[in-house]
């Protein structure tokens, strides 16, 4: 299997024993985190970290038709300490290596909890051995803390149905006792006793994702129900739960359950680089991985398809497009997105295009050029022709579907999610996933998704209010939201914008913040498939950042956080093969730093540093670049504008 070696080796360092009246302890390998396991009145966990308390007696269990309560006691358990090593596909790093402990508690019942304990957090899942139908009413999952706990919450943005909305939202902040008591997605992030923990989900398999509420005990979860009646938005035939049953889940036979994790960090620069989801995530199901290419991605949408100094009407039509394919062309892009518009949306007609859109032209004029196209959609209307619009568009020679607007996460949207992934696979189709939730280890499963929206990004540019604060927002999510894997921000603009003097403009976008904070956005995000935002024409002025931003690659070995506070700055450090890049953001706060280059191997290096110009505080686009030879022992100065950044790629002489 290529670029996925997993070895695993098992010890069993306890036979299946009763549980004692005092609980189950387990810790962590570096024995710095702990967790205790006990099931009266009900199941419940606590962590310790260095031996301090960080939650209080947290319940969880499941009520499901074979045990309506939801109690459970522990019947035996069987200890085992785990190590892996995997070689990562298109990952942060080539290879992930993990070590836990972990305890197989056997329930009553029928049932079972698995608890895992790594240097870096918890995890733990359920698991049935019923043989039969079973039907899940409900899973209690709590996590016990003081309301002066400060937390970091992504509300859903639809009041009247939570559980409907794009998964799109900037962070709450402030104690739990001040949160408002409404669901937030995931990933969320509490700190408790100067420790943060993030809560996620891995290996969401043909089950709801999970929301919490705060409350006065702390967080406590709650999931979308099963739909039981779905209809249609007369545009884009976008389906939508009508409807909804008295329960969440239903399965047949024995399974696992998703993973419910608790990323635990002292130092906020852990965060970005948590490699938790990806352990706990099925290992690829893809034998040959050669034809799956990550690469950046000439984009129509943001800019509205805005060609200028061209002598046709640019829109979407097949001129257009090839204006779109030469500009990826000239500058090594490999691929090109067709949007929303190829095919008449509001009649969800994937299988045949516009009139004034020569797909199959399109397909063999990106051919010849060594461009890709990758075909929008939305997420029901693939899943309704998926055979048959798989084999047609593989056929004509498309490389892949971006989908949208699945904008929900109850078990049978995340039985769509993997239905399309293992049949693009089989197709040899990428996929980016847009408009959907967040990711929970799907893309190592299924290598082929090569991106997850999820996220708060480039095109809230096009249509936010004044009090929205992107800055504020782009170096709080990359240590939170990639926790849980990659991220389809749409970076590139190059219209830019200061606190001063930006302005929402939906026909000629400007992003908030500098242009180096948005030349800094393709290092400091993981990103295997990335989108240029802005126009070609612009691009094309400006050729010095498109050439940067073309020059940065699009896989790494390795990947690190060498300075940042979370809500405050960014600054990330990645390695291809020998070369390193950096990238550098701020939040509305102008900031001066100094990054010491001690990760940087052995011998010289020429250093390309473009940074925020002068006035780039009063005219966003303002930059300044120069070169200088560097080593390891060299420490850099950095001056960052307001909402600024800096771009920084350093080359093994």
């Amino acid at each position: 299997m290529r670029n996925q070696t997993i070895l695993l080796f098992t010890v069993i360092s306890l036979l299946p024993c009763l549980a004692t009246a005092k609980g189950i302890r387990l810790s962590s390998p570096d024995k710095h985190i702990s967790v205790s396991i006990g099931d009266a009145p009900t199941l419940w966990y606590e962590v310790q970290v260095d031996g301090r308390a960080l939650t209080g007696r947290s319940a969880i269990g499941m009520r499901t038709s074979a045990n309506p309560g939801g109690t459970h006691r522990i019947r035996s358990v069987r200890r085992t300490a785990r190590n892996e090593r995997a070689e990562a596909f298109l990952y942060r790093q080539k290879v992930v290596e993990t070590t836990c402990n972990e305890a197989d508690m056997r329930l009553d019942g029928d049932m079972g909890v698995v608890f895992r304990v790594y240097d870096e957090g918890v995890a733990y899942r359920f698991y049935s051995r019923h043989p039969g139908g079973l039907t899940v009413y409900g899973e209690e999952a709590t996590l016990a803390l003081d309301g002066s706990c400060e937390a970091w919450l992504p509300y859903s943005t639809n009041k009247e149905k939570p559980y409907a909305m794009a998964f799109q939202n900037t962070y709450a902040h402030g104690t739990l006792a001040q949160m408002a008591r409404q669901p937030a997605f995931l990933p969320a992030t509490v700190e408790s006793k100067g420790v943060k923990i993030t809560l996620t989900e891995a290996e969401l398999k043909a089950y709801p994702g999970m929301y919490v509420t705060p409350s006065d005990e702390g967080l406590k979860a709650c999931f979308a129900p099963y739909p039981k009646r779905m209809d249609y938005y007369r545009w884009r035939g976008m389906s939508y739960v009508a409807e909804t049953e008295d329960y969440i889940a239903r399965t047949d036979g024995p399974r696992a359950f998703p993973w419910r994790v608790l990323a635990i960090t002292t130092d906020d620069t852990q965060m970005p680089v948590s490699n938790l989801v990806y352990a706990l995530s099925e290992p690829s199901r893809i034998a040959d991985t050669s034809w799956i290419r990550p690469g950046k991605v000439a984009w129509d949408w943001w800019n509205d398809w805005n060609l200028s100094g061209v002598d046709f009407k640019a829109g979407i039509n097949t001129r257009t497009y090839e204006y779109y394919i030469d500009f990826a062309h000239r500058n090594h892009i490999p691929y090109v997105v067709l949007d929303e518009g190829w095919y008449d949306s509001a009649k969800g007609d994937i299988m045949h295009p516009i009139a004034d859109i020569d797909l199959q032209h399109l397909i063999d004029y990106g051919r010849d050029r060594q461009v890709g196209i990758i075909l929008w959609t939305v997420f029901n209307v693939l899943d309704e022709h998926l055979e048959e619009a798989c084999a047609q568009y593989a056929k004509m020679g498309a490389k892949g579907f971006k989908v949208d607007f699945l904008d929900r996460d109850d078990q049978t949207a995340t039985e769509m999610a993997y239905r399309i992934a293992e049949t693009c696979a089989r197709h040899r189709m990428l996929l980016d996933y847009h408009g959907y939730y967040k990711p929970t280890g799907m893309s190592r499963t299924w290598p082929n998704i090569l991106n997850y929206e999820g996220v708060f990004g480039m095109e809230e540019a096009r249509w936010a209010d004044n009090g929205t604060d992107m800055p504020l927002y782009d170096v709080t999510f990359p240590f939170i939201r990639m926790m849980a894997g990659s991220v389809d921000f749409t970076p590139g603009a190059l219209r830019n914008g200061t606190k001063g003097n930006w302005v929402a403009c939906y026909e000629r976008p400007v992003s908030m913040g500098t242009r180096c904070h948005q030349l800094a956005c393709y290092v400091v995000h993981d990103s295997p498939l990335t989108m240029l935002c802005d126009s070609p024409t612009n691009y094309e002025r400006e050729q010095e950042c498109t050439s940067l931003i073309t020059a940065i690659p699009d896989e790494w070995d390795q990947t690190l956080v060498p300075m940042g506070r979370m809500g405050e700055y960014i600054v990330t450090a990645r390695r291809h093969h020998d070369d390193w890049y950096v990238g550098g953001q701020t939040n509305w706060d102008a900031r001066d730093i100094r990054l010491p280059l001690s990760f940087l191997g052995d011998g010289s290096y020429e250093a390309t540093i473009v940074a925020d110009g002068i006035n780039a505080g009063h005219h966003a686009e303002d930059y300044r670049s120069e070169r200088r030879q560097v080593t390891k022992t060299d420490t850099i100065g950095i001056a960052m504008a307001s909402g600024g950044g800096f771009l920084m790629m350093l080359r093994k002489r």
